[in-house]
């Protein structure tokens, strides 16, 4: 799928693409909610413990973007609620961008 012009994506030289999200921990479920500086804004269900965020977050993009998890790998923010995670660019042209662009506008469009 094309990937649409969002701020909270970017395209690398080497085709892999990077994601900005900014996480909000302990949320009563996992959604995204918006935008906040640039980056996607999601909320989690996950605790900030023992990296279980980062995987829940793993988890979740690679649910949405309907991509293996193996190709999602987290680039920076280990222990930061800024984030940027790295999606090869063997899959980048697979993955469903579209419906994460739909997961981060939906919140928006019932306001």
């Amino acid at each position: 799928m094309p990937l649409p012009e969002l701020s909270f994506l970017r395209v690398k030289k080497n085709g892999d693409v990077i994601i900005d999200i900014h996480v909000v921990p302990n949320a009563a479920h996992t959604q995204a909610d918006g935008l906040h500086d640039g980056a996607l804004r999601l909320r989690l269900h996950a605790p900030p413990v023992d990296g279980k965020a980062n995987l829940a977050l793993m988890a979740w993009l690679a649910l949405v973007l309907q991509i293996a998890k193996s190709h999602i790998h987290l680039a920076r923010g280990q222990s930061s609620k800024r984030k940027q995670f790295r999606i090869s660019a063997v899959v980048s042209n697979k993955a469903n961008w579209l419906a994460l662009r739909d997961q981060a506008f939906d919140k928006l469009s019932t306001l």
